[in-house]
C-alpha cells in the first residue's frame, strides 16, 4: 500500500437479522413481491388448507357429524392399514408396477432424446418429436379405449397377427401375467415423447466446444456420448430420478383405473384405485384418508432419501 493512501473498508457479514433484511427487500422492491400474492394465495387455499382433513384419519368420521364432533380413535385406522391382507397385496402391486415403470420407462427418454440429438435432418428431427410427444395430450379414457381395441380377442389388431402366425390369442386386459406388461407399455407410448423434451433442453446446457476437443483427441461417438454428454445431463437425470421416487407409491392411478377389471385385481390393484373404491365405494374415508397418508409420508421420505443419497455419492441433489 501506498504511502498515505487511504484504506478501503472491507464489507464483513450481514448482521441484520434474516427477518429485517427480508422486510428491507420487501420495502425496495414492493412491486416484485406483490406478484407473489396470487400464487401465495392459491397454494394456502388449495394446499395448505385441505390439510386440515388429514385429521380424519385420526377420528371415526362421519359426513353428518363433521370434522369437529366425528370421536377420535387414535391409530385405530392405521392399525387396520397394517393388518389388512388386502392392503398388503395393493401395496405389493404398487411396488412391482412403480419399478417396472421406473426400471422400463426411466431410461427410456433418455435413449430417445440421445438419438434425436445425433440426427442432423432438422425436419425428420422435427418430424419425429411431434410424433413422439402428442400422445401426451390424450387422455387415459382415450388412449384405454385405443389399446383395448389394439388388444381385443374380438378383431384387435394384435390377436389378428398372433392368429396369422397359428399362435394362440391372448387375452391381454383378463390375463394376470400379461396385464401388467400392457400398464407399462401404454404409458411408455403415452409419456415417452413429453419427458424426452427436458432431455433435449437439457443438452444445451453442453459445451459444443468440449466435443471439439474431444474429437480433435481421437475420441468417437461412443467416448463422447460417456464422458461429455452423459455427465453434462446428469444433474437433470438426477432431478428427474429423485422427482420419479416421490411419486413410486403413485404408479399411474388414473391410468389403472380406466384399464383395469376385477378380473385382474390381484396384479393390478394399486394404493390409489383401492382409495379410490374403500373410499367413495364403501364410503370408509377415515380409513382411505390413513392409506393417503401413510402413501404421502412414504413418498416424501424416499424424496429425502434420495436426494440425500444423491449428495452424498454423486455430489449433486435438488436443494
Amino acid at each position: 500500500m501506498k504511502p498515505g493512501s487511504k484504506k478501503l473498508p472491507v464489507p464483513g457479514p450481514n448482521r441484520r437479522g434474516y427477518f429485517p433484511s427480508l422486510w428491507s427487500d420487501i420495502w425496495k422492491e414492493w412491486d416484485l413481491y406483490l406478484l407473489l400474492v396470487p400464487g401465495i394465495l392459491f397454494i394456502l387455499l388449495f394446499k395448505y388448507t385441505p390439510m386440515y382433513g388429514i385429521t380424519i384419519a385420526f377420528k371415526d368420521f362421519n359426513i353428518f357429524t363433521g370434522f369437529a364432533d366425528s370421536p377420535w380413535v387414535g391409530w385405530k385406522h392405521f392399525e387396520k392399514l397394517f393388518t389388512s391382507p388386502d392392503f398388503a397385496l395393493v401395496f405389493q402391486n404398487t411396488v412391482i408396477i412403480s419399478l417396472l415403470k421406473i426400471i422400463i420407462l426411466f431410461p427410456l427418454p433418455i435413449i430417445v432424446a440421445l438419438m434425436l440429438n445425433e440426427m442432423k435432418n432438422m425436419m425428420i428431427k422435427r418430424s419425429v418429436q411431434t410424433v413422439i410427444y402428442l400422445p401426451h395430450f390424450l387422455s387415459w379414457v382415450i388412449v384405454s379405449g385405443l389399446f383395448i381395441d389394439l388388444l381385443s380377442t374380438n378383431g384387435g389388431l394384435v390377436n389378428k397377427l398372433l392368429v396369422s402366425l397359428n399362435l394362440e390369442p391372448v387375452a391381454f386386459f383378463l390375463d394376470n401375467s400379461v396385464f401388467r406388461s400392457v400398464l407399462v407399455t401404454s404409458a411408455g407410448w403415452k409419456e415417452t415423447g413429453w419427458s424426452t423434451i427436458v432431455y433435449l433442453a437439457a443438452f444445451s446446457m453442453v459445451d459444443p466446444s468440449l466435443y471439439e476437443a474431444a474429437k480433435i483427441d481421437g475420441a468417437g461417438k461412443w467416448k463422447q456420448l460417456w464422458h461429455i454428454t452423459l455427465p453434462g445431463i446428469a444433474p437433470i437425470i438426477i432431478l428427474m430420478f429423485i422427482l420419479r421416487l416421490g411419486s413410486i407409491l403413485e404408479a399411474g392411478t388414473e391410468q389403472i383405473l380406466v384399464m383395469y377389471n376385477p378380473v385382474v385385481y390381484k396384479v393390478s390393484d394399486v394404493i390409489g384405485t383401492y382409495v379410490y373404491r374403500q373410499g367413495l365405494g364403501n364410503q370408509d374415508y377415515s380409513f382411505t384418508t390413513a392409506v393417503g397418508l401413510f402413501e404421502a409420508v412414504i413418498s416424501f421420505t424416499l424424496v429425502i432419501v434420495g436426494n440425500t443419497l444423491s449428495k452424498k455419492y454423486l455430489q449433486r441433489g435438488i436443494w
